[in-house]
Order: structure tokens, then sequence, then C-alpha cells
């Protein structure tokens, strides 16, 4: 939202969960697991631009799993919306931090060069943990199917509710 949280963080912070619920924060890989383990969830993703455009896209399950899985993105129902798909690239993937490293990419570890955690596959399709307001190609909040690589998003909100 203003970049007053660095989402360059490490493994546990991650895990557990880091920032302030009344602006900017990450809530956790350990509790999104627990909230998704027993009751299918449905995600929606709120995207704004700097000159507030917004858009969105709704998946229709959406399932992490636990500490051992490294928390991987298991499920990821089907994407409808605005924003166009930018996360079914990362089904599949174990979550990877700096000092964690579970993406597909053989030379570097992406949450280190692309600055924050995500499920990097190799690398990335998406990044709502970027660097905020830094449009270098793959570090900002990155959802490219909105506004590429090299655009920064102002504000990225993910919510799960319970499936209907």
């Amino acid at each position: 939202m203003n970049g007053a949280v660095d989402f360059q963080r490490n493994w546990n912070e991650y895990k557990h969960g880091f920032g302030d619920l009344n602006s900017e924060f990450f809530l956790g890989l350990e509790k999104t697991h627990e909230l998704t383990a027993d009751i299918s969830q449905e995600l929606l993703v709120i995207l704004e631009d700097h000159n507030g455009n917004e858009a969105f896209e709704t998946y229709e399950e959406f399932g992490i799993g636990n500490g051992d899985q490294q928390y991987v993105l298991h499920t990821l129902g089907r994407a409808n919306g605005t924003a166009n798909d930018s996360l079914s690239y990362h089904r599949g993937m174990q979550f990877t931090t700096f000092d964690v490293d579970n993406d597909r990419h053989f030379s570097i570890n992406c949450a280190e060069k692309f600055s924050g955690g995500w499920w990097y596959n190799s690398c990335q399709d998406s990044k709502l943990t970027g660097k905020y307001a830094d449009h270098n190609v793959g570090m900002g909040v990155n959802w490219y199917a909105f506004r590429g690589a090299e655009y920064s998003l102002k504000r990225a909100v993910m919510m799960i509710r319970p499936r209907k």
C-alpha cells in the first residue's frame, strides 16, 4: 500500500507473519495453511496501479501445504477476472525466501535476486511481495498479466474465504 513494510524477510518471518494488520502485512504461511487445510477456500486478488486503475482475479479454490511440505501452493482453482491469471504458473511450487531456496531456477535463488518470498517457479509471473515502487524487471509488486514485469503496483491484496 505504501512501502512501509519490507517484504524481503527470512523463512521464519514468512512462516509466522509480519507487518501491521491495519496497513501492510503478510498473514503468515502457517496461518494460511491452517485456514486452507480443512475448509475449501476461494481466493480474491485485488490490484491497483498508480493511476487508480483497479483489477481483480478470483480463483475458485486456494490452498497451501504445511511446513513439512514447504507451504506448497497445491490448490489453485479456475481463474476469472479483469487482472487475468498470473498465479497459475506458480501452482505446485513450494514457498521460497532468500534463506530457503525451493524455486526451479538452477543458477539463482529467485527470492534473493528479485526480493521477497513467493511461490517462485523459474522465477515468476506474479509476485505481490516485492519492493514497493521498484520498477526494475521483476523487482516490484508485480502481476504480469495486469501491468507487466517492469511495473510495481500501488496496492495488492490477497483475501480468502470459505467457498460457497
